[in-house]
C-alpha cells in the first residue's frame, strides 16, 4: 500500500511537472503573438519619418527655387562672384549679401554727383565760340553795332573807328518796354524781403530802380549788388554811392561770382531780368540752393527800322543777343547775307545766327578776344592789311 501510495505521488509529481512545462512551453507562443503589433507600429512610425523627411527636402527645395527666382537675388549674386550662381544659397544668406551692396552703391552714387556739382560750381570755365572759317577776306569800311550810341567818346568802338579810320553806326535793333507797377505787383514779389541783387546788365539797373521809385520803396544802403562785370559795377554809381564793400562784380559771367556768393549765401537775392532771358543765372543759383527770386522787370520786344527803306548797306553787322538776329529777319525778311559780314557776341546769339542758317564771321568771347571790340580789332587788321 505504501508503494502504492508512493507511485501515486510520483504520478501526481510528474504530472504537475508536466503541466508546468507545458505552461512554460505555451507562454513563449503568448509573447509571440503579442509581438505583431509592436511590428506595425515601428513600421508605421518608419513611414510616417520617411514622409516628415520628404516633406522637408520638398519644402527646402521650394524655398530654393523661390529664393533663386527673385530678381533682387539674381543682381546680388551676379554683383557679389560668378561663383555664387551655381550654389543654391538660402534666402536668409541672400538677405545678408544684398545689405552690403545696396548700403555701398546709394553713398557712392552720392558722393560722385557731389564732387560733379561742386567741381562745375568751383571750376565751371568759360565757354568759347568760334568763327566761321570761309568768311570773305573783303577790307571793311563800314560797321553797323545794334546798341544805342555810347553817351561817352570813350567807348571802344568810337577808338576802333579813329584807329582804323572805318565808319562805325549805331542802331539800336531791339526795343525795351518797361513794366509797369501793376503788372509788377501782379507776380508778387515784396521789394523789401529782398536784401541782394543780381544785376545783369546796365538795363537791368535802370528798370530796377524805375520799379523801386514807381513802388515808392526807398532802397536801403545796406542792399547788396552783385553785378557780372565791372563796367555793371561802375554804372551803378548813377543810382547809389559806390562802396566796394557792398557791390561785387565778376568778369563776364555769374560763374565768377561762386565764392562771393557762397560769403553771402544766407540773403535773400533778387533777379531782375526781362520777359526773354536764358535761364543759366537761375540754374547757377538753384545749384548754390540759394533763397532767390526771379521778376521780369522789362519787356524786350523788336525795333522798328523802316527807316532803313529794308537795305542794310553795311561791311559788318554786330549783335549782341538772339532778339537782334529774330528783329533782323522781322525788318528784312528777304535779307541775304552775301559779303556782308555778321558778328555775334556770347554762346546764345551765335546759336540763333545759326538758327537762320548765317555765316559767323566774328565771334566773342573767345581765348584770344574776350569782348567784341578786340574782335572786331583783329578782324580788321587781318582783312584790311592789304
Amino acid at each position: 500500500m505504501a508503494q502504492k501510495a508512493k507511485k501515486a505521488v510520483k504520478g501526481k509529481t510528474t504530472t504537475a511537472k508536466n503541466k508546468s512545462t507545458k505552461k512554460s512551453v505555451a507562454a513563449p507562443s503568448r509573447k509571440v503573438t503579442k509581438k505583431k503589433p509592436i511590428a506595425k507600429s515601428i513600421s508605421v512610425a518608419k513611414k510616417a519619418v520617411e514622409k516628415n523627411i520628404s516633406a522637408k527636402k520638398a519644402v527646402a527645395k521650394s524655398a530654393v527655387k523661390k529664393a533663386v527666382a527673385k530678381p533682387v537675388v539674381k543682381k546680388a549674386v551676379t554683383l557679389s562672384s560668378n561663383k555664387q550662381v551655381q550654389k543654391p544659397v538660402k534666402e536668409g544668406k541672400l538677405e545678408k549679401l544684398l545689405k552690403p551692396v545696396v548700403a555701398v552703391e546709394k553713398p557712392v552714387a552720392e558722393k560722385k554727383a557731389a564732387k560733379v556739382s561742386k567741381k562745375a560750381l568751383a571750376n565751371p570755365g568759360p565757354i568759347y565760340v568760334e568763327a566761321d572759317k570761309n568768311s570773305p577776306r573783303v577790307k571793311v569800311r563800314t560797321i553797323l553795332i545794334s546798341q544805342p550810341k555810347p553817351e561817352s567818346e570813350k567807348s571802344p568802338f568810337l577808338e576802333l573807328a579813329r584807329k582804323h579810320n572805318v565808319k562805325i553806326n549805331f542802331r539800336q535793333f531791339i526795343q525795351i518796354d518797361p513794366v509797369p507797377a501793376r503788372d509788377f505787383r501782379a507776380q508778387r514779389i515784396n521789394l523789401m524781403e529782398h536784401n541782394a541783387v543780381i544785376l545783369t546788365s546796365r538795363v537791368a539797373i535802370d528798370h530796377y530802380f524805375r520799379m523801386c521809385n514807381e513802388m515808392r520803396y526807398t532802397v536801403p544802403e545796406t542792399t547788396k549788388y552783385f553785378c557780372l562785370s565791372e563796367s555793371i559795377a561802375y554804372y551803378l554809381q548813377k543810382y547809389v554811392q559806390y562802396r566796394k564793400r557792398k557791390i561785387f562784380y565778376g568778369q563776364q559771367t555769374i560763374n565768377d561770382l561762386v565764392d562771393v556768393i557762397k560769403k553771402h549765401k544766407d540773403e535773400k537775392f533778387l533777379l531782375p531780368v526781362s520777359d526773354v532771358h536764358r535761364e543759366k543765372i537761375a540754374d547757377f543759383m538753384d545749384d548754390m540752393k540759394l533763397n532767390y527770386s526771379k521778376a521780369t522787370f522789362y519787356r524786350t520786344v523788336c525795333a522798328d527800322l523802316s527807316d532803313f527803306n529794308g537795305k542794310l548797306d553795311y561791311d559788318v553787322l554786330i549783335f549782341f543777343t538772339p532778339m537782334g538776329i529774330k528783329s533782323l529777319f522781322k525788318n528784312f525778311p528777304n535779307f541775304k547775307q552775301g559779303d556782308t559780314r555778321i558778328g555775334a557776341f556770347g554762346l546764345a546769339t551765335c546759336q540763333e545766327l545759326r538758327n537762320h542758317k548765317l555765316r559767323l564771321d566774328i565771334a566773342a568771347p573767345t581765348k584770344e578776344t574776350p569782348s567784341m571790340a578786340t574782335a572786331i580789332d583783329n578782324y580788321i587788321k587781318e582783312v584790311n592789311k592789304r
